[in-house]
């Protein structure tokens, strides 16, 4: 780790928008003085386009994807757009390319960095505040929700993917083998001896039960993975899915687990829930049978999210979260053992 991981947000932030600034210079445009949405793994950034119209501008966590890998994203990305399916459009750098690699002095390593289209509407919330208290019709807004994840798994299912597309897995081994995709959440700081001694029982059973669950197509296929309230955008009646930053290949009822699982045992999350089963269920067939292993799917949700606090320690959010989510993951894999 270097220097730079080392010090305050603010002063990484403001070196990162150094970094975009330079970039807007691939798309042709000068004289931008980016705005700051949010830093976490990625650097987001609202700008202005060539055209005169406001888009956002993504530099991406250094490492976290390989070119090959983001291409395949945004690849995505253009076919749902294609498909009618309200997601934000990628502006080609003026020399054409889905992205760039861009470097600045402030910064230790080269940056991916790819533009996309400005969408309308408001976040439904976020994860550190919850529900946005714009949303006056709960049910309503989350079954569009599930409606929107059902759309997203069909059009999944029928695109046939361009040659070379290459994602990551959140399958078994993604989520609790012996290196998942967002960390070893039970090696977290926070975590008792004791919390570790259950987690280490819960993630064996997990990943026996997910061997038997198995990879059908009807239960498995491309994913956005990260439909979280902050990821989505509520504009007259419809939801619009962003940040496909984490897309990749797992279950589809893993995708729906990650709209309500940092919300477990509250009123909100059974209302979320239901909603966004119905709404999925005018789209795409979910059977009662099936759903019923909605428990394997939330506890592998919140597992990864332990893990993302444990190895985003110098995000804001994974420092304000970490308690909360060691509990609910404690929670959680205690019920899940229960049951067995």
């Amino acid at each position: 780790m270097t220097d730079f991981y080392r010090l305050p947000l603010a002063e990484r932030a403001e070196r990162l928008r150094a970094l975009a600034t330079a970039a807007l210079a691939r798309w042709g445009v000068h004289g931008c003085d980016p705005e700051i949405l949010k830093v976490r793994e990625n650097a987001v950034f609202r700008v202005q386009a060539a055209d005169g119209h406001d888009a956002v501008l993504r530099v991406h966590r250094h490492g976290y994807h390989s070119d090959a890998a983001l291409r395949s994203e945004l690849a995505w990305l253009e076919a749902l757009h294609a498909d009618g399916i309200p997601a934000p459009a990628v502006i080609p750098s003026a020399a054409g390319e889905r992205f760039e690699i861009v470097q600045s002095a402030g910064v230790p390593e080269p940056r991916q960095v790819d533009m996309l289209t400005w969408m309308p509407g408001f976040p439904i919330g976020t994860i550190e505040e919850g529900l946005n208290p714009a949303i006056a019709d709960v049910p309503a807004v989350f079954e569009a929700v599930g409606r929107l994840a059902a759309r997203l798994h069909n059009q999944a299912e029928a695109w046939p993917q361009p040659t070379g597309f290459v994602r990551h897995a959140w399958d078994r081994e993604g989520l609790v083998g012996p290196e998942p995709l967002w960390g070893r959440f039970w090696e977290a700081a926070v975590l008792s001896v004791e919390e570790r001694r259950l987690i280490d029982r819960a993630r064996a059973q997990l990943h026996e039960d997910l061997t038997a669950y198995g990879r059908p197509t009807r239960r498995y296929g491309l994913i956005h993975a990260d439909l979280n309230l902050d990821n989505m955008l509520f504009d007259g009646g419809r939801v619009i899915p962003l940040d496909f930053d984490d897309c990749g290949f797992g279950w589809h009822l893993f995708d729906l687990s990650t709209v309500w699982t940092l919300f477990h045992g509250s009123d909100l999350a059974e209302a979320m829930r239901s909603s966004v089963v119905e709404g999925y269920r005018r789209e795409r067939d979910l059977p009662d049978e099936e759903f019923a292993h909605m428990p394997l799917f939330e506890l592998g949700r919140a597992f990864s999210y332990l893990g993302w606090v444990h190895t985003r320690w110098e995000t804001e959010s994974a420092q304000a979260l970490a308690q909360e989510v060691a509990e609910l993951v404690c929670t959680l894999a205690d019920v899940y053992l229960r049951g067995k």
